[in-house]
């Protein structure tokens, strides 16, 4: 790397530095002699930066007092560029995903494939929807969200073992934006978040774009590990801890009802927040312990989503926690979106009600059992290593041979048109570089592996 070059790593690690929330406005940056130890480089090429990053106005200087951040950076989830030509990150995995016309296979994916989804049902019931009263048509919805779903809700969530009056339930557009009014509430920028490692890639990315600080505990597969568990919270004080409950993504694990006790009590006792993500609850065929069962809504905040169980493009999601904590919930939604989609919440509800989701489930679990079946037997012929052995759900979290990088062998196998998922994208601390997530609805085709083991040969032959 050249001069030039070294002092443009230096400014962007300063700017991500400031996208970050690592460094606010005002905050001090380190001197230039440490600067310089820190990235390896000679005080000259820092000086140089610290120049450039004060004439266009990003720093500034004080004489005698060093340099400080003049304002804040614009946010950055992910450097800018071809979402093929970037570094694999977890939007990178998201772009590819859905902007997928070129993609002739996505095993990467977290979602059912359109002829599993129950397109008749859902032109029925959105037909009937738009018959019904002209507000659903043209006008906004209550503040919590169409009643009569919210009240469909309650009896689901007390199935579950989860007591919640339709008053302690907002529904949301998507799961995503429950989560993201979730940090809205709780998170300030600085502020520690907690994560499993590996966990769902976006949570990182919301985790981000609140600026807050992330830190990762490793997950097994009875759940998160205990005893780090309670030294991260000792160390770092985390505001939030983010989770995924039934069939954890990405590693389709349950955590079991010990280790679910042990993480409450750990949260009481450090002022924690648990946000239980279940939007993969359906998929179970048998009882599911959850937090939000045991936790009675002290310090648990309950998501849910129909989208990946009846339809992406129907954006419904809903949070259920205890009243003050909605009540401000509520006030943050109409601040953000003013209303929600009261066409699709209704249609939603005629089909939970019609018996349309119901057996759609039925049978989409019994598909399932048989994709996983079929998915494990072409992974263990393929060379890799399950992690664990999920008992129902879309995922498998696997090994690959010999030491390879999955980041390696996905791009190679994006070049025939299957787009894999890297372990390291759902992983924070990135240790995760060997694995694969594997999504069984999408794994059908025998091609897929043969496609992957083209990519391992060609990774393998390469790094030797």
């Amino acid at each position: 790397m050249g001069d030039m070059g070294r002092i443009g790593w230096v400014m962007a690690d300063i700017r991500e530095r400031i996208a970050a929330g690592r460094l606010q406005a005002g905050s001090r940056l380190p001197s230039i002699r440490r600067s310089a130890e820190a990235l390896g480089v000679s005080k000259s090429t820092v000086v140089e930066a610290f120049a450039r990053l004060t004439a266009q106005g990003e720093i500034s200087s004080r004489r005698g007092a060093g340099f400080y951040v003049s304002r804040s950076q614009p946010l950055s989830l992910a450097p800018v560029g071809s979402p093929v030509e970037r570094e694999i990150d977890p939007l990178w995995v998201m772009r590819r995903s859905l902007a997928a016309d070129d993609l002739a296979f996505k095993p990467g994916c977290g979602w059912l494939p359109d002829s599993w989804m129950p397109d008749d049902s859902i032109r029925r019931a959105l037909r009937a929807a738009a018959r019904g009263a002209t507000a659903a048509l043209v006008n906004y919805s209550p503040p919590l969200g169409f009643e009569a779903l919210r009240e469909h809700l309650s009896r689901v969530l007390g199935e579950r073992g989860i007591g919640a009056a339709r008053d302690q339930i907002l529904l949301t557009d998507s799961g995503t934006q429950a989560i993201d009014l979730v940090c809205r509430l709780f998170v300030q920028p600085g502020d520690s978040v907690l994560v499993d490692d590996p966990c769902y890639f976006n949570f990182l990315n919301i985790a981000r774009a609140h600026r807050a600080k992330i830190v990762s505990v490793p997950y097994t597969p009875n759940g998160p590990d205990p005893t780090r568990f309670a030294e991260l919270l000792t160390e770092h004080a985390p505001r939030l801890y983010l989770t995924t409950g039934t069939f954890q993504n990405p590693t389709g694990a349950m955590p079991s009802s010990i280790a679910q006790h042990r993480i409450l009590k750990l949260a009481e006792a450090h002022n924690l927040i648990v946000v239980e993500d279940d939007i993969f609850a359906d998929f179970a065929a048998q009882p599911v312990t959850r937090f939000a069962a045991f936790d009675g809504f002290e310090r648990v905040i309950y998501v849910g989503s129909c989208s990946k169980t009846l339809s992406a493009a129907l954006r419904c999601g809903f949070i259920c926690t205890r009243p003050d904590w909605i009540d401000s919930l509520v006030d943050l939604r109409l601040s953000t979106t003013f209303g929600g989609n009261e066409l699709a919440t209704r249609a939603i509800h005629r089909l939970l009600l019609d018996g349309s989701y119901r057996k759609h489930m039925h049978a989409t679990r019994a598909k399932l059992a048989a994709a996983h079946a079929r998915t494990r037997a072409r992974l263990s012929d393929a060379g890799l290593r399950e992690w664990c052995q999920p008992q129902g759900g879309l995922f498998i979290w696997a090994e690959l041979p010999d030491g390879l990088d999955a980041a390696d062998v996905t791009r190679r196998a994006l070049r025939e048109g299957v787009m894999l998922a890297p372990g390291d994208v759902f992983s924070c601390n990135r240790s995760a570089r060997g694995f694969l997530r594997f999504n069984v609805a999408q794994c059908s085709e025998a091609k897929i592996f043969e496609v992957l083991q083209r990519a391992m040969r060609a990774s393998r032959k390469h790094r030797d």
